[in-house]
């Protein structure tokens, strides 16, 4: 996500990891939304959400290592939310936390099915191509609405985007991902 990609946490692969375990980075946080200011004066916040909707927000009763627990969670039908947290009781409390980063542990997320993987486990791995050459880091995965790309970073600080598809990626691991020679741009 990334670094806050954190999105879209579930697009399948052609090439899954074994058993369909994912890449677990159990202590790596997982921002699934930002508070963006106050709304009313009673202490309920506006969300910018990164995740999958309010409902998978609800999924956690608390964020940023117990700060924060949520109440009650709804659409705001604009594509992100309304909440209220424990912790904030009024505006002026609310108003504080605008930018705050809602994050849980990668060990919260629920399990992957076969094929599927979250973005926050591709972002930092080493890409190298499939004759072994080394590439860059993957330093983003994101969606234009065709699925999702990896952007790989090179070492001169240069970056080129490859599609997450079976013909460009050949596979990954904990430690690298493998892209095909004809999609690693020099």
């Amino acid at each position: 996500m990334g670094a806050v990609s954190s999105a879209s946490p579930d697009k399948p692969h052609p090439n899954p990891s074994p058993e369909g375990e994912g890449l677990v980075r159990a202590d790596k946080p997982v921002t699934l939304a930002a508070i963006a200011g106050a709304h009313g004066v009673t202490g309920e916040v506006r969300l910018k959400l990164f995740g999958q909707g309010v409902a998978a927000l609800k999924r956690y009763k608390s964020f940023n290592d117990r700060a924060l627990t949520l109440k009650s969670a709804r659409d705001d039908n604009k594509g992100g939310a309304i909440a209220r947290f424990a912790e904030i009781t009024d505006r002026t409390a609310a108003e504080k936390l605008r930018g705050t980063l809602l994050t849980v542990p990668r060990s919260a997320l629920p399990p992957l099915e076969d094929g599927e993987y979250y973005h926050i486990d591709l972002i930092g791995l080493a890409a190298v191509s499939d004759a072994g050459d080394a590439l860059g880091i993957v330093v983003a995965v994101e969606d234009f609405g065709a699925g999702d790309i990896l952007e790989i970073e090179r070492p001169d600080g240069k970056r080129f985007m490859v599609p997450i598809i079976e013909a460009a990626v050949a596979e990954w691991d904990d430690d690298r991902v493998i892209i095909r020679g004809e999609f690693a741009e020099s």
